[in-house]
């Protein structure tokens, strides 16, 4: 399949740590399509060797198994080019229009067939109005041109209606691809395994069986050299509105009517509109907000959040939150759902643990610890269930044991990173991990109560230690309850 995928921003972070490496492992892997070409767009001069040259040296700070050795980097170098692009300047987008459509010898284009242009939306947001503006009006939206947007989409609910809105203005909603890398990982897609594939945890999947259910998206690293960028963000915009929510859906979705995307997005908005909604009373229960001071991560003495570069003085930015929420519907109804997410936390872990209640009546002396299945994302994919059993001795007391698969090891030789597979679903135009506009709306709709509620609170955010599990308050949150986080049980 002949393809053209287009990097707006290609100079920038998001391009050559982490796109570029990906479509390389897609080559790498043998899953890129032949006869497609990768092309930078951003405003300085270089030639398409100087380009190579200057992403072959970024590739030396990208982790070890994704770095290319000479003749792999050789290969992949043929596909990249380069393209000086000013955005708001319009005759850029016809330039860009006809190196997308001129004919190509190695495309075998004599059957007729029209070659798909992926264009990638790695700017600052901001840019996206100008940007879909400008296509539109160049003719660059037509029915075989697909849009990555890539996060965030938006500050608040109104700027994302509106980037939605210049959106719609010049592309069809399935030419419209949100992405959210979270949903690539290979454990989010075998949770829809899980679920619909097989018929042992679905009838268990309920309110009768499941005690509660938390997600955890835990960073080790603080904001670095991003702190002005990350402080007009925030971590419940950064990683709760887009990331969490969509796990949250995935757990919590009903079955869709067959494995098409719009089946099963139309699941997972129904239950973004099902969470109880956020009140200011709620917001003050339910809800924890901090920010890290300075501390100890891996026996190394860090700044706290306002010491950082950029960071402006006394800024109230939460670095943390921890929340309580529930789904108001039959399969769900009165089961608590934690969500957290926090930067500078006890170490990079991000996992959804769904607990089982005990049994009814126990009969083994001893512990009464319930099963449970923990699905994790990184830093490596797998399953987990936990259960109890009886050793070979003549003790009557049950032990925890754990049935583990590590899908490293399982599917070593079909390993897809997120943004791999959600780039090669981009250009064969599968939708199923992509998000839908109401979607995201609704998750704005969602987490604005709480942003709200935190605009007309003077306290601001709680005081953690660098390299803990976030300040007590939210141990104290899933306490509330009866429970404990993962790490405290």
């Amino acid at each position: 399949m002949s393809f053209d995928l287009v990097v707006f921003g290609g100079t920038g972070d998001l391009a050559w740590r982490k796109l570029l490496p990906a479509l390389f492992q897609a080559s790498r892997h043998g899953k890129l399509p032949a006869g497609g070409r990768l092309l930078a767009l951003a405003r300085d001069e270089r030639s398409d060797d100087e380009y190579r040259a200057y992403i072959k040296e970024r590739f030396a700070e990208v982790e070890p198994s994704k770095r290319p050795n000479e003749e792999e980097f050789a290969r992949f170098a043929q596909m990249l080019h380069y393209r000086r692009m000013d955005v708001s300047q319009p005759e850029h987008y016809l330039g860009l229009k006809r190196w997308i459509e001129e004919p190509r010898a190695d495309e075998g284009r004599a059957g007729g067939r029209a070659k798909t242009a992926v264009l990638f939306m790695a700017t600052s947001p901001h840019l996206f109005p100008v940007i879909c503006d400008q296509l539109g009006q160049a003719g660059l939206n037509g029915p075989h041109v697909r849009l990555v947007l890539e996060k965030p989409l938006g500050h608040d609910l109104a700027s994302a209606q509106e980037i939605n809105r210049v959106v719609r203005s010049a592309f069809r909603e399935e030419q419209a691809l949100r992405i959210d890398h979270y949903l690539g990982k290979a454990a989010v897609q075998n949770l829809m395994a899980l679920r619909f594939g097989n018929a042992l945890f679905e009838p268990l999947w309920r309110r009768e069986s499941i005690a509660n259910i938390q997600i955890t998206l835990a960073e080790g690293l603080g904001v670095g050299k991003r702190g002005d960028f990350y402080d007009q963000t925030g971590a419940l915009r950064d990683m709760i509105q887009n990331h969490a929510l969509q796990l949250l859906t995935m757990i919590a979705m009903e079955p869709p009517s067959s494995n098409d995307a719009d089946a099963i997005r139309d699941e997972k908005l129904k239950v973004l509109r099902s969470l109880k909604p956020f009140t200011p009373e709620s917001v003050a229960r339910d809800v924890v907000r901090g920010q890290y001071k300075a501390g100890t991560v891996d026996g190394q003495a860090v700044p706290g959040y306002l010491e950082e570069v950029k960071v402006p003085a006394g800024s109230a930015c939460e670095t943390f939150v921890a929340l309580r929420t529930e789904i108001q519907n039959w399969r769900w109804a009165g089961v608590p759902f934690y969500l957290r997410t926090g930067k500078r936390l006890s170490g990079r872990d991000a996992q959804i643990v769904v607990n089982f209640r005990e049994v009814p009546h126990p009969i083994f002396p001893g512990t009464r610890q319930a099963n449970k299945l923990v699905i994790k994302l990184q830093p490596d994919d797998g399953l987990e269930l936990h259960l109890l059993a009886k050793s070979g001795s003549c003790s009557e007391l049950l032990s925890p044991v754990s049935l583990d698969l590590d899908f490293d090891r399982a599917f070593a030789s079909e390993r897809v990173g997120g943004y791999e597979r959600l780039l090669l679903d981009a250009i064969a135009g599968r939708l199923n991990l992509f998000v839908r506009s109401d979607e995201q709306e609704q998750a704005w709709r969602w987490v604005e109560p709480v942003l709200h509620a935190w605009a007309g609170d003077r306290t601001g955010p709680r005081p953690y230690s660098a390299g803990s599990w976030g300040p007590p308050a939210a141990s104290a949150l899933v306490a509330r309850d009866g429970y404990a986080w993962a790490e405290e049980q």
